[in-house]
């Protein structure tokens, strides 16, 4: 069967001397695994089409066991965040949460639609990835169907207070009254993070990346977000670890 998508890749791996196997997170059929014949040879035109954080319009043939992707059409390069090493590595730490959370063989739109936004606006310095990154931390696993409740505390139903604790393993608030968990594996929110906390999940689509937060509370929210992925996929994730470091 062939058809016709448009798909961001985001792991490639040699085979052979002139092969190699790619991940695509695809509009039409999510994350796919696909071989590129011929695609280490700088002459031919799947080689920048089909390389890392490259956004392509694909032409796939599907057999009964694999993908092959037969004609690449370069869209767009993110090309600017290869020449910074901190935004690379923030950039492959998506590629790994899109690997990770991302559908497979269903239709996935809206999730390619928001991990091309975040990758424009971190390669054009549009927002800060201290800010990107937690909203496509906590906007992909909700859409995956992992959305923490944080419309109140579990406890009383208290909206906002001065101190709200949020527990990751349960993916949901205590007011400081109701809290009775351990205080080393929650994470105390404030009146501004807990609201930015509600907006990476409950926010518009068109408006999940606007709001402005101190660097403080910029590092609280992603404290959150890393924690509530880490104990809902239970895995550390190996490019945010590398990220942390050079960072």
């Amino acid at each position: 069967m062939k058809f016709r998508t448009d798909g961001l890749i985001i792991k490639e791996q040699n085979i052979g001397e002139q092969d190699k196997l790619v991940y695509a997170l695809t509009k039409s059929n999510g994350v796919i695994k696909a071989f590129v014949k011929g695609a280490k040879n700088i002459k031919n035109q799947k080689c920048a089409s089909t390389s890392l954080l490259t956004y392509s319009r694909l032409t796939i043939y599907k057999g009964r066991d694999s993908y092959i992707i037969g004609e690449a059409r370069t869209i767009r390069i993110f090309s600017k965040l290869r020449s910074d090493v901190r935004k690379m590595c923030l950039a492959q730490y998506f590629c790994e949460l899109v690997l990770t959370i991302c559908p497979r063989e269903q239709e996935a739109g809206a999730f390619l639609s928001l991990v091309l936004n975040s990758l424009y606006l971190l390669s054009e310095n549009k927002r800060s990835g201290d800010l990107i990154k937690p909203c496509l931390e906590m906007r992909l696993a909700s859409m995956a169907g992992y959305m923490p409740d944080l419309r109140m505390c579990s406890g009383c139903g208290e909206y906002l207070a001065d101190v709200m604790y949020f527990i990751p393993q349960k993916g949901m608030i205590e007011c400081s009254v109701c809290f009775s968990g351990r205080r080393e594996s929650a994470v105390p929110l404030n009146e501004s993070t807990l609201t930015a906390l509600r907006h990476t999940i409950y926010a518009d689509d068109d408006k999940l990346f606007s709001f402005a937060l101190p660097q403080a509370d910029l590092d609280v929210l992603n404290t959150a977000s890393e924690n509530y992925l880490k104990y809902r996929f239970e895995k550390d994730f190996k490019t945010l670890i590398f990220y942390k470091t050079i960072s």
